[in-house]
């Protein structure tokens, strides 16, 4: 099993749009988080552990991954969808990007 994880900024749209999408996958757990305080899940360092792979939705998200939960970043790889915040929860032009980037890095 591939623990995946999907980080935005509020966890609110894109990372749980995310999450739902490949939550059906065989032998992948999603998980979405925020970087903000105020996310809906806000990040944590036992998800960070938790996770063999983060999805990042912009470099800004990167770097606060990288600078609050450094030490607890040992076995994930960390990847930037460079997803702009423009877009609804599921909007079908969100799932169609996700489900056009994030597959490669699955298998």
């Amino acid at each position: 099993m591939k623990n995946v994880l999907f980080v935005c900024s509020q966890n609110k749209l894109r990372s749980p749009t995310a999450e739902q999408v490949f939550s059906t996958w065989d032998g992948i757990e999603t998980l979405s988080a925020g970087t903000n305080a105020d996310a809906d899940t806000p990040l944590t360092g036992e998800l960070v552990e938790w996770a063999d792979v983060i999805f990042v939705m912009e470099k800004t998200h990167r770097s606060k991954l990288s600078q609050r939960f450094k030490r607890h970043l040992k076995k994930a790889r960390v990847i930037c969808l460079d997803i702009p915040d423009d877009y609804a929860f599921m909007d079908p032009e969100l799932v169609r990007i996700l489900e056009a980037r994030v597959p490669r890095f699955l298998r």
